[in-house]
């Protein structure tokens, strides 16, 4: 049996959407992508990478707001 992790599709469905120029998109597409990505960051919040994610940017937004004094 084939198991498919949601946030792996969400994420393969984000990268084909985004790759698309931002030209040739409509505001429909633009909020169904946004929709989709909100999704994923759901998805991905409560889990090992989610909170690895949320450490690095964390790091990096106080080494920004030090340079910045």
């Amino acid at each position: 049996m084939l198991t498919i992790n949601v946030a792996v599709l969400l994420a393969v469905i984000v990268f084909f959407r985004l790759r698309r120029r931002t030209q040739a998109r409509s505001r429909n597409e633009e909020r169904t992508t946004a929709v989709i990505v909100l999704a994923l960051g759901v998805l991905l919040a409560p889990t090992p990478v989610g909170r690895g994610i949320l450490d690095v940017l964390g790091q990096l937004a106080s080494g920004v707001t030090q340079a910045s004094r």
